[in-house]
């Protein structure tokens, strides 16, 4: 596994070289783009439309448009120069409780793995980070987007998550009306939810679409037939408490069968 960006955490006089490591990776079926008649891959080109010619990566510079097609150039030392020492570490801002912090602001996970020599002073600051249950908000530049980050302490290491800026995030499209509950329908979505209670085990997920996704590839490819699987949409059952109680209903029958 590559890294994904070099630096250094710094807190006041500490400096902890590491590497930001992704922590995920996508095992999604992909499909290529072909042609319909010929069923031959389509290809894109980055073309200049003045040279008519294909341009090659290596060719490739960056362009502010800051008129329509006038564009200011801005080479790779240009950008080098305007990093701050700051913006070159993950530089630590404060310490925060996690639970202040709002999921909605999460983008991603990295592994933040220790240089070789910087091991031990990795482990004082993830040691009393998870000893005081805190987490560190700091911020780095990655390529020409500074970062809002947060470490956060394991009990194996630390992750880096990334999050996104105040202003990005866009608010709600439409505020949901507020609606009085009765107590028995409380009463029963609390029962339904206590009784579909159990601990997180992530090995035992997952994704069931891409497994049919691929067993139909493997169909189509043997010449055979795709058979659709259940397509029925569930009714439009009007009443709450019913449906609430069809449902605990199911999930207390799932749990006698042992059916995940």
């Amino acid at each position: 596994m590559g890294v994904s960006h070099k630096g250094a955490i710094s807190l006041g006089l500490l400096y902890i070289p590491v590497g930001l490591y992704t922590t995920t990776r996508n095992n999604d079926v992909r499909f290529n783009q072909l042609c319909k008649d010929t069923k031959e891959r389509v290809r894109y080109k980055k073309v200049c439309p003045s040279c008519n010619k294909e341009v090659k990566s290596d060719e490739i510079i960056k362009g502010y448009e800051y008129e329509k097609d006038k564009y200011v150039i801005m080479t790779e030392d240009e950008l080098e120069k305007i990093k701050t020492k700051k913006d070159k570490t993950i530089h630590v801002i404060q310490f925060v409780n996690l639970s202040e912090i709002d999921q909605i602001y999460y983008e991603r996970n990295y592994y933040v793995i220790p240089d070789t020599g910087a091991e031990k002073a990795f482990e004082l600051l993830r040691s009393a980070m998870l000893s005081e249950q805190k987490v560190a908000l700091a911020k780095t530049v990655i390529g020409t987007k500074q970062n809002l980050i947060v470490l956060y302490p394991r009990e194996e290491g630390i992750i880096a998550k990334t999050l996104f800026f105040h202003d990005e995030i866009v608010p709600i499209p439409k505020q949901i009306p507020k609606v009085e509950l009765q107590d028995a329908e409380i009463t029963m979505a609390k029962t339904l939810v206590n009784s579909m209670t159990g601990p997180f085990e992530p090995a035992a997920y997952k994704d069931d679409y891409q497994e049919r996704l691929r067993d139909a590839i493997i169909q189509k490819i043997r010449g055979e037939d795709i058979v659709a699987v259940d397509t029925s949409a569930p009714s439009n059952v009007i009443d709450l408490m019913e449906a609430l109680q069809k449902t605990l209903d199911m999930s207390k029958n799932k749990n006698k069968s042992g059916i995940a």
